[in-house]
């Protein structure tokens, strides 16, 4: 009953009510406890969707994007369409973003919305906007995180294994970036044996907090031996070589060519995946003869069609958590 009076209060009287407003920037920043929740808040969602008819009735949730995306808006779009709510997309270009102060545009935005979602290109942008505030603000993805496909990714993994995530191997095979970071914070929470295979690591990408956390907790191991790595693992994922906003630019052709030729050799193929069992991951979109084969994406392997479906429950869990504390 108070939970559906507090829903029909106008944002402006929500914040005031609101007294631990919760973000979700990424994992590293969640307490152990808070994490597993989400875990089994999202797997709860998927197979209990009924339940959750109407839970957002009264709420719009704002899209901001910087960066393409199907996965993200499609997911958060659906999941809020699906738990009664609304949700606005903007494309950052043609808003006011452009012209005037993060800050601004922000405070602004909160006094029409419930949460906010931003994908933009720069975490410090995104730091910006948690600052200014006054409802939960979801990473949508940013240079240094993405906590959404991380969610979606462990629930993939639970899913697969009847719920039982811990001591589970993932070997990730890519560029060290985001996907990675996040990777990092979420393995730690929930017992994930992870394995880097990473040619390619720019400090400035890598979360060395993050890292050492895990390090220390004995679930990180980092190797360039990809062929040990992908005999050890339950599950093998990898990701795109170079920024989706740059894969296709031009001017980016001399740094695409560069890492293209150091990276195909650790290529998700059917000569590297001959005698393993492991399940196949990709968070997509998938630049088939680049980071995997085209002929591995829909093999009998891959569950990379799942992990995608995965986003709409694991954005309904995180949406829920923040706002109503399920």
């Amino acid at each position: 009953m108070v939970k559906a009076i507090f829903n029909t209060f106008s944002p402006l009287i929500r914040r005031k009510l609101n007294r631990s407003l919760k973000h979700l920037i990424d994992w590293k920043f969640w307490p152990k406890e808070d994490i597993c929740h989400a875990l089994e808040l999202s797997q709860t969602v998927k197979h209990k969707r009924w339940e959750f008819q109407g839970h957002m009735q009264g709420n719009t949730l704002v899209m901001l994007f910087q960066k393409t995306s199907t996965r993200t808006r499609v997911s958060f779009e659906a999941g809020m369409s699906e738990l009664g709510g609304h949700a606005i997309n903007l494309d950052w270009r043609a808003t006011n973003f452009t012209l005037s102060s993060i800050r601004f545009e922000t405070k602004y935005l909160c006094r029409n919305a419930a949460m906010l979602m931003a994908r933009l290109k720069s975490n410090a942008d995104l730091l910006e906007m948690e600052q200014a505030a006054s409802v939960p603000v979801i990473n949508g993805c940013c240079n240094l995180y993405h906590p959404c496909q991380a969610l979606a990714d462990m629930l993939t993994i639970a899913e697969d294994r009847d719920g039982a995530i811990s001591g589970a191997k993932l070997t990730y095979i890519g560029v060290y970036n985001n996907i990675v970071n996040s990777l990092v914070s979420i393995s730690v929470a929930l017992g994930v044996h992870l394995t880097l295979v990473c040619p390619i690591r720019d400090s400035a990408s890598v979360d060395e907090e993050a890292r050492q956390r895990l390090l220390q907790a004995g679930q990180l191991k980092e190797t360039l031996d990809i062929e040990s790595a992908v005999a050890e693992a339950d599950y093998v994922y990898t990701d795109t070589w170079l920024d989706m906003e740059y894969f296709n630019d031009p001017s980016y052709d001399q740094e695409k060519n560069k890492r293209c030729d150091l990276m195909l050799p650790y290529q998700i193929n059917s000569k590297l995946m001959r005698q393993s069992q492991a399940k196949i991951m990709h968070d997509m979109p998938i630049h088939p003869g680049y980071e995997i084969a085209e002929d591995m994406v829909e093999s009998e392997q891959s569950i990379i069609y799942d992990q995608a479906e995965n986003r709409l429950d694991a954005q309904k869990a995180i949406m829920l958590h923040l706002l109503h504390g399920l």
